[in-house]
């Protein structure tokens, strides 16, 4: 399929442009100003590289790779400052032909929507060694980024940016419905209802939530909003990060070590990024420390944990019960996991509401158009910070 173009504005619109809110908290995201205003965002210190800032004064374009949902109004917007061009759908092949044939050659910008993995494939470092050398930066929607090779995209200077911020309360939310929903084992009655066999064969009990302690292996943005949740079904909370939080943002949860987290929690949950030092983070050396009947909850990306391992800790009865949201070779899922009915299991969708989606292409819009305008990226990827 050909690339869509949309030219360019040369009529003085830029004031219509302002005034579509391409700054994210203009009341039509569905959340408050107040949670973290993108205003307290700082551009990467890049936006000052003479070739970067020169390429800002020449003729550029925007590439859409996928489609927008929800912020096709402020894409069109940014026909002020941009031509734009759209790449909907297609093969990888196809995509990889038109960018050696020079179709994109002027790109600046790339927007790479969250089914644009379908379209291109991953952008792996074939993928990321064809893009035009025009390419300056990458506006990705999305939390996680790991079909983005971050080494091949920095090797080119290219910059990327993701969506934290935007996902934190929705997935935050799933992470409390797997969380109580695995502790009170909620997939065998709802099954066994389904079926049309009330209760089901065996009255299934689970546990309360109150006074468990609850690790959190990442205390992020969703990690922190995870822990604010937990706290008012009387959940007691500890958590593990790389760096010990500021006091203020530990939410009074206790920072523990990896290993005491392993040991001691009652419900672990995983809000971590994936990368290579986090790929089977859990497995079975770390089951193995856990206490006999935990509970296991996955919302940040499957290959965190070994899925094989994790099925034999539940076989075992080492894992009381899980509640898992993404899985180590989506859209399949293991038949282990399929087979146990106290799996609580969701499709990926920890940020499937009109709202949150929404809210992601607009930040990942006022990324671009911040790059564009020369300024930098507003949510850059914490791997290239130091740039």
């Amino acid at each position: 399929m050909g690339a869509k173009v949309l030219a360019a504005d040369n009529d003085g619109s830029a004031t219509a442009t302002q005034s579509t809110g391409l700054g994210l908290n203009n009341g039509t995201s569905g959340r408050s100003s107040s949670s973290t205003p993108l205003a307290s965002c700082t551009p990467s210190p890049l936006h000052n590289n003479p070739e970067i800032t020169s390429n800002m004064t020449s003729p550029k374009s925007a590439l859409l790779i996928g489609k927008l949902a929800h912020a096709r109004k402020e894409w069109e917007a940014l026909k002020s400052i941009a031509e734009l061009k759209e790449y909907e759908s297609g093969t990888r092949e196809d995509f990889i032909a038109k960018c050696k044939a020079g179709e994109f050659d002027d790109v600046v910008g790339l927007y790479r929507s969250n089914d644009s993995t379908s379209v291109t494939g991953p952008f792996d470092k074939e993928l990321v060694d064809v893009l035009p050398k025009s390419l300056k930066y990458i506006t990705h929607n999305g939390a996680g980024y790991d079909n983005i090779s971050v080494p091949a995209v920095t090797d080119r200077g290219i910059q990327v940016s993701s969506t934290p911020i935007a996902v934190d309360a929705a997935t935050a939310d799933v992470t409390l419905f797997l969380l109580l929903g695995a502790l009170r084992r909620i997939s065998i009655p709802f099954l066994a209802c389904r079926r049309k066999e009330w209760r089901g064969k065996n009255f299934a009990l689970g546990h309360d939530p109150k006074n468990r302690v609850l690790g959190i292996l990442g205390m992020g943005g969703i990690g922190q909003a995870v822990a604010e949740r937990a706290k008012a079904f009387g959940m007691s909370i500890q958590y593990h990060n790389r760096n010990r939080l500021p006091e203020e943002k530990e939410r009074g949860a206790k920072y523990v070590s990896f290993d005491e987290l392993m040991r001691t929690s009652d419900v672990i949950s995983l809000n971590l990024a994936l990368n290579p030092s986090t790929r089977h983070i859990i497995s079975k050396p770390q089951f193995d420390m856990m206490k006999d009947g935990v509970v296991i909850v996955n919302t940040a990306r499957g290959p965190i944990i070994d899925e094989a391992a994790l099925v034999d800790a539940l076989d075992s009865g080492k894992v009381f019960s899980a509640g898992l949201d993404v899985f180590e070779e989506e859209p399949k899922i293991h038949p282990g996991l399929l087979e146990n009915e106290d799996v609580v299991l969701l499709p990926h969708v920890g940020t499937a509401t009109w709202e949150t989606q929404k809210e992601m292409e607009i930040l990942v819009l006022d990324n671009l158009k911040s790059a564009i305008e020369g300024k930098g990226l507003l949510t850059q990827i914490p791997e290239q910070k130091k740039w």
